[in-house]
């Protein structure tokens, strides 16, 4: 309990129960100490047999985000220039009013697609999350393509298996082989540890991690494969090469629930272990003994992560590593097969949350205000700072956006190229309305700030995507101030504006009940009373072997990349040159004589992107924005423990404090979380380096793929 907790508080602590809402595949089911009004300790649910009993650390504090003295709890309006961080209060009624006078300026100067709704993951409650969707579409408003995260990761999955699904992810603890590729669950996703340490313990299961630095996790590995960053693609083809060469390969198996085996065998015979060890800067010893313990080990269990997805080649190395147990057969076994998400699993009838009824016919015609009969543009997230400064392609054919609404990130610190992102906000035309709990950087950038509720202070439902439950995450406290819901705001909104939809006259709580009865999985009540609901499918629709998701049931070797089952307004980067079957496709950003190092933007261990860098025991844990380098690299440039260097990029240049690290490859750096800009001395943070260009083939980041140069300052 805080210090404030009185004696009498303590003694009438209950249990209430809730979903982790943050942006993490776990989704752990929580258990959290409430007295009076206040939260205190949290606990992962012993009940929820994927949680079992643990979080992580940060989520265990969040009481000092609830109970933070810095959070917004009233209204804002700008009083000074823009990103001064003056403001002022006034009413809700005042701000409402001046957002949907400013919205409906920008409709009439512009068209109703010179509005943008900008959201993300900050929470991962359906209603929260994407009930500004149903705003968006009735009133015509320029669509958000989600891009940032996942698209690499799902389209390479779904490339081969045509559904983002796959074994229940708690076999890894029936695995006699864990493979954990391009993830560092430790810090990241502590459950999938949980499964895989039990294995270990238990069944004496290796655990194997592919990664491009000794993380925390790789620091735990029985065999830890550290290979250059956006190399994966070759590691797994090398890994294949030898099961083909070796007889590990299940012949029966590819030819009954796959496509182009031959050809693919063909095609591997030049990828062998010496080749992938030019490339990955692992020796060859050490593929050949990686893929034959894959080859003698039926279930191998691969639980595919993001972070190596996150590059130029990301979704060719999604789906090069997902091919390894289609030809071994390892999906046919209980504890085989690959993993990466359980999204398509959860079939929601999310019409009334988002409002998707409005884009049929006569409904949709009506609520378009702009009267035009095509559908309104679909702006990429990932592309903010293009789009605001005005570039051509980036607006899609569409006008300038005049005014945003954001709920749910902080595009000014997390978003990529930074220095566009920066001059798109300080935009004099530009309005700005931000739903925040903290002065985000991005905040900061409002012309109106409105102080937002935590997830124990409204009512929502969830998904995991690691794993297979629903979980409600019901009101729990009364929010600090004045304080409202993302659901609230938008309905108030949506009155001023007169948008209209049924789901605008409902709560939040009727909309879950809705959903989840329309989605055939109770009701509110009942999901209240049971906290959570398994449904993972049966084993033999987790393993395919029902078939992979296509029309003749086979999974797709040679994927036609141009029809990848992803949804999506189009085909982003250079789809055409992309390799037919699983290679290691050269188009990342290689080390040049001018940007000599490759840089990969990892995961803090104690921050979740850019949310948990306000709280005391993160920050203490973090203590500041460093550079992981080699010591002979550091050594070459005069570099010491605790030096200033400048990592610049051809978008921009940032400074960190130095920390050699021996478990880096020569020539990689590595920096751990995403700081606020002014954090780093020059007010310049890390994404002021990383690339808005989109990954093929259907857009997103590649954080982790960047050439920099290093030198020490001073």
């Amino acid at each position: 309990m805080n210090q404030h907790t009185s004696a009498a508080e303590i003694s009438s602590a209950r249990i209430g129960h809730s979903a982790c809402p943050h942006d993490c595949p776990s989704t752990c089911s929580l258990e959290i100490e409430i007295s009076g009004n206040r939260i205190g300790r949290v606990r992962g649910s012993r009940g929820n047999s994927f949680t079992a009993g643990v979080i992580c650390a940060k989520v265990a504090r969040y009481a000092e985000r609830a109970h933070h003295p810095d959070r917004l709890t009233q209204p804002l309006r700008r009083a000074g220039p823009k990103g001064s961080g003056a403001f002022e209060p006034i009413s809700w009624d005042e701000a409402l009013d001046i957002v949907a006078e400013k919205f409906r300026e920008a409709e009439a100067a512009h068209g109703p697609e010179a509005v943008w709704p900008y959201y993300y993951a900050g929470t991962m409650g359906l209603v929260m999350r994407d009930g500004i969707n149903r705003l968006t579409h009735a009133k015509g408003y320029s669509r958000f393509f989600s891009s940032i995260c996942v698209n690499p990761a799902w389209s390479g999955f779904m490339a081969g298996a045509g559904r983002l699904s796959g074994p229940d992810p708690r076999e890894m603890a029936r695995a006699d082989l864990n493979i954990i590729w391009g993830t560092n669950p430790v810090s990241t996703q502590i459950n999938v540890m949980t499964h895989a340490v039990r294995a270990r313990k238990e069944r004496g299961a290796p655990i194997a991690v592919v990664d491009v630095y000794r993380s925390p996790t790789m620091e735990q590995a029985d065999i830890p494969l550290m290979i250059r960053p956006g190399t994966d693609g070759a590691l797994a083809c090398a890994i294949m090469h030898v099961l083909f060469a070796e007889g590990f390969a299940d012949r029966a198996y590819l030819a009954r629930y796959a496509r182009d085996a031959e050809d693919f065998e063909a095609h591997l015979a030049g990828r062998t272990p010496e080749w992938a060890s030019a490339i990955t800067g692992l020796s060859a010893e050490e593929i050949i003994d990686f893929a034959r313990l894959i080859g003698r080990t039926p279930r191998t269990f691969i639980r595919a992560g993001y972070g190596f997805t996150r590059s130029r080649n990301g979704a060719v190395n999604m789906h090069a590593v997902t091919c390894i147990p289609t030809v071994t057969g390892a999906w046919q076994h209980e504890g085989g097969g690959a993993f990466h998400s359980n999204s398509a699993i959860f079939g929601w009838n999310k019409s009334l949350i988002e409002g998707t009824d409005l884009l049929s016919g006569a409904a949709y015609n009506a609520a378009n205000s702009s009267g035009e009969a095509r559908k309104p543009r679909e702006l990429d997230q990932s592309r903010i700072g293009a789009i605001l400064c005005g570039e051509e392609e980036a607006l899609a054919g569409g006008p300038k956006v005049a005014a945003l609404l954001i709920q749910n990130t902080n595009p000014v610190t997390i978003a990529p190229d930074q220095q566009k992102v920066r001059a798109g906000f300080a935009r004099e035309d530009l309005f700005v309305v931000v739903h925040e709990q903290f002065m985000t950087e991005t905040a900061a950038m409002a012309d109106i700030v409105l102080p937002a509720t935590m997830f124990t202070e409204h009512d929502d439902v969830y998904q995991g995507g690691g794993n297979q439950y629903v979980t409600l995450g019901p009101k729990l406290v009364e929010p600090p101030g004045e304080c409202r819901s993302n659901h609230e705001v938008i309905c108030a909104l949506a009155e001023r504006l007169g948008a209209r939809h049924r789901g605008f006259d409902m709560t939040a709580r009727e909309i879950v009940d809705w959903t989840l009865q329309a989605t055939g999985r109770g009701s509110f009540e009942e999901l209240e009373e049971k906290h959570f609901l398994d449904v993972q499918p049966d084993f033999e629709t987790a393993h395919f072997l029902k078939g992979f998701n296509w029309p003749d049931g086979k999974f797709r070797l040679k994927p036609d990349w141009a029809k990848v089952p992803f949804k999506s307004p189009g085909k982003f980067g250079p789809v055409a040159d992309m390799p037919s079957f699983p290679d290691h496709w050269a188009v990342i950003e290689e080390a040049t004589e001018a940007y000599p190092f490759r840089l990969v933007t990892a995961p803090a261990r104690s921050f979740l992107n850019s949310t948990f860098t306000e709280t005391p025991g993160s920050l203490a844990r973090e203590k500041r924005p460093t550079l992981l380098i080699h010591p002979e690299d550091a050594a070459a440039l005069g570099v010491a423990e605790d030096d200033m260097v400048e990592v610049a990029s051809a978008r921009g240049a940032v400074r960190l404090h130095a920390v050699p690290f021996d478990g880096l490859r020569r020539g990689v750096v590595v920096a751990e979380s995403i700081w606020p800009n002014g954090r780093h001395v020059g007010g310049r943070g890390i994404n002021t380096l990383t690339g808005a260009d989109p990954v093929a083939p259907v857009g997103g980041a590649a954080l982790h793929d960047n050439r920099v140069r290093v030198a020490r300052v001073g």
